[in-house]
């Protein structure tokens, strides 16, 4: 048996090239002869949507095995009243017995939703459909689009269906609407959206005197395996039938891994999967794209400092042999740990540079804009959304929608609805306080094990570093990389990799919930009188070409690794389960693999699909823009990931799950309220960062208030930002055991030295520094809020240009339908005026027979 559901990507792309090569528009679709179905039954089509009339298309299929338990009866009653309830709602109904199953167990209910159905629910969901075609023009390309060709879809695909004007369907008035053909005028996602709407309500049975409604109670008690609405057709050829197989052209246009370069078919997404789906890639795509401009600036600050890298001066002074060569820094841990040349890290101190330099600055200030102008144009083009979609009205119109059914079943008691002036479920404040006390218990608890695991990362960084230290130190085979496989850069490397584990396990744990780890700022003290935790480990110490590195280091290993790891989570998990599935359900094979049955051994996406891909996409924009000073290639990350997951995402959809139920959405919802408090939080962490972690504000003061050199001012900048500790000083359990010719050693603070009457104390350039990074602190934060409220001003929500066509099609729809009901009021006049005139005839025609008798 051959597995339709799991061609490969590259041969889906074979398949849809050859294709494309004969210019066939028929079936004649190439699939590789390993890959054809064998079956070929002629009484039912495998493929077929429909019942075995062959004309009631299926909405949705719910499925079942028979419990031979002792519930099994209760469970067979259950099932009984629901699909009895659903047939009085109007539904038809038509179960497949499990001997025509492909593992002779499983039986299958497929549902239909008539004519009048849909008519009805669609005026109770105030569902929008067209009454006129639109006489408002697309928006057209900007003057410089053709560049950009090679990126577009034709028309035919951006833009599938025309334009209308749309009004709230009524079914006294469906003369008004644009009606062709019943069967085909409601889409299919409508029509699964209206299917599941009955579905959720629809009661079976009172159980302990409690009324138990909704299919969810159903699939939560295995009354039910499954319930979902059936894809279309093949993901891998077009249908032999004459409607267009929309799945097939979202895996040509959209899910094939070799357009990765094309814009989305969104129209087609919301077409197919809803507009929740649909505006969640939309917000992908638009992020990716202004993802590519930060890349861009980002990769040229990078280039900046691998262009200077050379020429730095602190790289210079320390790796010269007259300088750092000569300077002795103090151990990096107690006893085990010698004295150490400044030289021998050299190349950590030019790798510091690629980050730190004078374009972090520029770049921590840039974000704070690009942050600003991305959600700007986002609510624009949020807005616009709202328009092509005919979603303006949409808040409007859920206020209508009953409330969700299983709080209406849990709800006892009833309150008056000040909107509505009826009585509604209602759930007292006392029944949810003891809810409030779980959802914070556990809140509590995963923020607890998230502080004990960051705690305990710290902890293994003290006290591993003396380890390294002192193995790298006696090991003879390690002094050819000592140069620049340092212990602060081994410590940096496996606690960055135990922090990007412990953050992956966590996020399975409590179902991907994020946790980032932010570094902490630690106070390490100085030789002789040092920080420990808990008495026992030092605190680490920053390198001499300061601390920023330390934090790239950990932000490039998280970001990257669990970027790959969720790649490899999405894209392979599906695969492996629906081949296992579909592996273990191969038990008849000479029994038909029906459409219900292919879609049924699929994953599910569920309703917190699309959380967990918003979840992902803030944790991201947070890695993006909350430390971006520290790491300016992180948005090319994550352009580059975000490129790939958008084909891996749409691949998942078309081809290893189920089709979900169509949902609406006016905008990504209380997403858009973290990423502005996440835009805002952004611009205090890069400053902290420049300021706290990186090396550049100490150069500044440096360069402006103690330099002696005018035609050099950075030179001698090491040399001022070491100070000088007297070994004789050394408490005795920290000395290192071996003796040396040397009376001083050098370590990174600002302090004075140990003949001075305040020796070990902080000196005035310790407060000048710590004075410019407070200021640089406020000003940098003061500069982007000014241009973010600045930029928030000038730029409008709604396009001017929306706000017009919104304002056109209100007036042409009240137009539309103000004709429409006049145009009624004169024939239904007319047909009165002339069954007035016809009675008038009548008795005066009566009359006169009655005068001519007489």
């Amino acid at each position: 048996m051959v597995e339709q559901e799991g061609l490969t990507a590259k041969e889906i792309d074979y398949a849809f090239q050859q294709n494309e090569n004969l210019g066939s528009k028929e079936t004649s679709f190439l699939i590789p002869e390993d890959l054809q179905s064998p079956f070929q039954r002629s009484e039912h089509s495998k493929d077929s949507v429909f019942f075995r009339d062959g004309i009631r298309q299926i909405d949705f299929v719910l499925s079942y095995v028979e419990d031979l338990k002792k519930d099994g009866e209760l469970k067979a009653e259950r099932r009984r009243e629901f699909e009895q309830n659903l047939r009085k709602t109007g539904l038809d109904l038509e179960t497949e017995d499990k001997l025509n199953s492909e593992d002779g167990k499983t039986y299958f209910v497929k549902i239909h939703a008539p004519w009048e159905v849909l008519v009805t629910y669609a005026e109770v969901l105030g569902i929008k459909m067209p009454i006129k075609l639109s006489d408002i023009p697309r928006p057209k390309y900007p003057p410089l689009s053709y560049m950009l060709g090679a990126v577009k879809l034709p028309s035919s695909v951006k833009y599938p269906t025309p334009e209308y004007f749309t009004a709230q369907f009524s079914r006294h008035r469906q003369e008004l609407f644009l009606i062709e053909d019943e069967a085909t005028f409601f889409p299919s996602s409508t029509r699964n959206r209206i299917v599941y709407y009955i579905l959720s309500r629809c009661p079976f049975g009172v159980e302990e005197g409690k009324k138990k409604i909704g299919i969810e109670r159903l699939l939560n008690s295995n009354t039910y395996l499954s319930a979902y609405p059936l894809h279309d057709g093949q993901y891998w050829k077009p249908s032999k039938t004459t409607r267009p197989n929309e799945r097939y052209n979202l895996c040509k246009n959209w899910a094939r891994f070799s357009y990765f370069y094309k814009e989305q078919p969104f129209h087609l997404i919301r077409n197919y999967f809803g507009e929740k789906i649909g505006i969640y890639f939309v917000f992908l795509g638009y992020y990716t794209e202004m993802l590519l401009f930060a890349a861009l600036v980002g990769l040229a600050c990078f280039i900046y400092g691998l262009l200077s890298m050379e020429n730095n001066r602190t790289s210079t002074e320390i790796c010269d042999p007259d300088i750092g060569g000569q300077m002795i820094m103090c151990p990096l841990c107690d006893e085990v740990c010698d004295y150490w040349r400044l030289n021998t890290t050299c190349l950590h101190s030019k790798f510091s540079h690629l980050f730190d330099n004078e374009s972090t600055v520029f770049f921590a200030l840039f974000m704070g804009i690009w942050v600003t102008l991305f959600l700007e144009f986002w609510k624009q083009r949020q807005a616009r959304l709202e328009y092509e979609w005919d979603l303006v009205d949409f808040e409007e119109e859920q206020q209508q929608l009953q409330l969700r059914p299983e709080f209406e079943a849990m709800c006892k008691h009833k309150k008056m609805n000040p909107v509505t002036k009826e009585m509604e479920p209602h759930m007292p404040l006392c029944h949810r306080i003891p809810w409030y006390f779980v959802s914070g218990t556990t809140v509590t608890f995963w923020m607890a094990l998230l502080l004990s695991s960051m705690v305990s990362i710290l902890i293994y960084r003290l006290s591993v570093f003396a380890t390294f230290a002192s193995f790298m130190e006696s090991e003879a085979t390690l002094q050819s990389v000592k140069s620049f496989f340092t212990p602060q850069l081994a410590t940096a490397l496996s606690g960055s990799c135990l922090n990007c584990i412990v953050i992956l396990i966590l996020n399975f744990f409590y179902e991907k919930i994020s946790a980032w780890i932010t570094k902490m700022g630690k106070f390490v003290g100085y030789p002789g009188s040092y920080t420990y935790m808990f008495n026992i480990w030092r605190s680490e110490e920053c390198g001499p070409a300061g601390c920023l590195i330390e934090l790239t280091t950990q932000l490039t290993i998280i970001m990257i690794g669990k970027q790959i790891f969720g790649n490899i989570h999405e894209a392979f998990q599906p695969l492996i389960f629906n081949w296992w599935r579909r592996r273990r359900a191969r038990t008849h094979s000479e029994k038909l693999y029906s459409r219900w049955e292919q879609d049924h051994d699929l994953q599910v996406y569920g309703h917190r699909g699309l959380f967990y891909e918003y979840l992902e996409t803030v944790i991201q924009f947070g890695f993006a823009t909350l430390f971006v000073a520290s790491f300016p290639l992180a948005p090319l990350f994550a352009l580059m990931n975000n490129i790939m997951g958008i084909r891996v995402d749409a691949w998942k959809l078309t081809t290893q799950y189920r089709r979900p139920v169509a949902a609406k959405a006016h905008s990504i919802g209380v997403w858009q309220d973290i990423l502005f408090g996440m835009a805002i939080v952004s611009v205090a962490t890069n400053a902290f960062i420049v300021s706290f972690t990186s090396d550049i504000i100490p150069r500044l003061v440096y360069f402006y208030a103690y330099s002696t050199n005018s035609t050099e001012p950075l030179s001698g900048y090491v040399n001022n930002s070491l100070s000088v500790f007297l070994i004789a000083d050394f408490p005795n359990h920290t000395v290192p055991m071996e003796k040396k010719d040397f009376v001083t050693c050098r370590y990174r603070d600002y302090r004075y030295p140990p003949d001075h009457e305040d020796k070990y104390s902080h000196n005035m350039q310790f407060w000048h520094v710590l004075a410019a990074k407070m200021t640089f602190i406020i000003v940098m934060e003061h500069v982007v809020f000014l241009f973010k409220f600045l930029l928030a001003w000038l730029i409008p929500d709604v396009p001017k240009d929306v706000v017009e066509k919104i304002k056109r099609e209100k007036l042409m729809t009240v137009k539309i339908i103000h004709d429409f009901e006049l145009n009624k009021l004169k024939e239904n006049l007319d047909v009165e005026y002339g069954n007035i005139m016809k009675n008038v005839l009548v008795d005066e025609d009566n009359s006169l027979k009655a005068k001519t008798t007489v």
